[in-house]
């Protein structure tokens, strides 16, 4: 199940406030800027920056072309 439109549309990255992606399909959103990837468990975003997975620069250039060909845009426009 994806999260509730309405929800995304708020959602922030704890530590700079900004726009985060949304990847259904892997269950976690995802901040560009910082590198770091938040989980998505039971349709509940874990928002805790000390939870935060930051991610490899050849992960973090697989999360942008993904989200490039899926079309999927940040939660809000910064």
């Amino acid at each position: 199940m994806a999260l509730d439109s309405q929800l995304l549309e708020i959602l922030a990255c704890p530590e700079d406030k900004g726009p985060l992606l949304y990847f259904a399909d892997e269950d976690s959103l995802y901040n560009p800027r910082l590198k770091r990837r938040y989980v998505v468990r039971d349709d509940i975003p874990i928002m805790l920056v000390d939870e935060a997975e930051t991610v490899s620069d050849a992960e973090h250039a697989r999360l942008l072309a993904k989200a490039e060909a899926d079309g999927i845009r940040p939660t809000f426009e910064a």
